[in-house]
């Protein structure tokens, strides 16, 4: 896990989609992340995301808050 980042978080989530091109899908959050080392805890947030296409990191922030 990246240091000062806690499972989980938003901020997590974000940290390892840094560099995606949106709009993406869930689909395609899921690869960038699992590409950048993102670890299961991160990942089962992004599964739990609504499916749906995400058009900015706002809109993916939003998905990990309706995900918990």
């Amino acid at each position: 896990m990246t240091r000062g980042l806690g499972g989980q978080s938003p901020a997590n989530v974000t940290h390892h989609l840094s560099g995606i091109d949106f709009p993406a899908s869930r689909a395609d959050l899921e690869r960038h992340a699992k590409d950048n080392g993102a670890g299961d805890d991160v990942l089962d947030v992004i599964r739990n995301m609504p499916d749906q296409e995400y058009g900015s990191m706002a809109d993916v922030t939003k998905g990990v808050g309706e995900a918990e």
